[in-house]
């Protein structure tokens, strides 16, 4: 009978520790996002929709901004989650390898900008505390972080859109 007990005790917890992630959610992160999606579209409504598509049509067309200036500026300005919503300006094609190149760039800008990211800032404070350990600067390391980042959200964008359209291909799309 005990054990009955002790599991079904067990398994409600599981769900209790939901329930707290989602108040977690609710209180904290879900009116950020909103607050933020509300400020970027009321920008936008401003400048004028047409504008601001024309204006990220161009910069989208050249492979270097679609994966590199285009994520960069997102993640810093939006910082995660928020920095996925930039993808509605890129061709319907680039979003998946868009889509790659901000969720690569959201680890590694933390060392920098921890606003970008702050769910991950704790894996960057982790290695950091080991670095300083061995007597180096985390200043440093969060540089190279950075420059190492923005490398792979180049190469990782590159690639995903070739994967993507070798896919498509195939799919007759």
């Amino acid at each position: 009978m005990e054990a009955i007990s002790t599991f079904a005790n067990a398994f409600m917890s599981v769900f209790n520790e939901g329930a707290t992630t989602l108040t977690g959610w609710v209180t904290g992160i879900i009116p950020s996002v909103i607050c933020l999606m509300t400020a970027v579209n009321s920008v936008i409504k401003l400048i004028g929709e047409d504008r601001v598509e024309k204006f990220c049509s161009k910069i989208t067309g050249n492979f270097l901004c679609r994966y590199l200036i285009l994520p960069v500026i997102a993640v810093l300005c939006l910082a995660n989650p928020m920095c996925y919503t930039f993808g509605r300006f890129v061709d319907e094609k680039y979003k998946p390898a868009y889509y790659d190149a901000c969720v690569s760039f959201l680890h590694p800008v933390t060392g920098l900008f921890p606003h970008a990211n702050a769910g991950e800032l704790f894996v960057y404070m982790g290695i950091a505390a080991g670095v300083q350990k061995l007597g180096f600067q985390i200043g440093e390391l969060a540089v190279r972080y950075f420059i190492v980042g923005l490398i792979v959200i180049l190469i990782r964008g590159l690639l995903t859109e070739r994967i993507y359209a070798v896919l498509s291909s195939k799919a007759g799309n």
